[in-house]
């Protein structure tokens, strides 16, 4: 056999070792976070919950997702461990540099102005008209079944 026929095949074993190894390496940094849990630290599970370590043990984590409410979780369920900066500004609010966001997006929206033809309100709220509206340029030129607009002669 020649290198040619074998290049392929070289090829695609050198891209799966070098994909497997960098799974290898996420696995490894996951299960290396997951060790590290300490009681008192903040964590989020991989559905999103986020709740305060309680206990650690070998396989299981004890997690307070409440005041007095607490669930036992795999370790496997923990999809971070987050530093105290984080924690407390997600769950507790307490940036004081953080960005006022409303609850909606009515402060994003314009409001309707006299004269504007283009917006329709609808329950208070300025919504775009989506209706075609055509020039009378192309009302003149209407294109017929054989493709041919009005006022073109067939040219024979």
């Amino acid at each position: 056999m020649s290198i040619v026929t074998l290049l392929p095949f070289i090829v695609l074993i050198g891209a799966m070792f070098l994909m497997t190894r960098s799974a290898k390496k996420k696995q490894q940094a996951a299960a290396q976070m997951r060790n590290e849990m300490q009681p008192g630290t903040g964590v989020r599970t991989i559905g999103g919950m986020y709740a305060t370590v309680k206990e650690v043990g070998d396989e299981t984590v004890l997690l307070e997702v409440a005041p007095g409410v607490h669930a036992v979780y795999a370790k496997n369920a923990i999809g971070a461990v987050l530093e105290d900066a984080e924690y407390n500004r997600i769950v507790h609010g307490d940036d004081a540099d953080a960005a006022v966001v409303p609850d909606d997006a009515s402060s994003l929206t314009e409001s309707v102005e006299d004269g504007d033809e283009d917006a329709v309100e609808v329950s208070g709220e300025a919504k775009p008209d989506l209706t075609k509206k055509v020039d009378a340029a192309e009302a003149d030129t209407e294109v017929k079944k054989d493709g041919k607009a009005d006022g073109e002669a067939d040219a024979k």
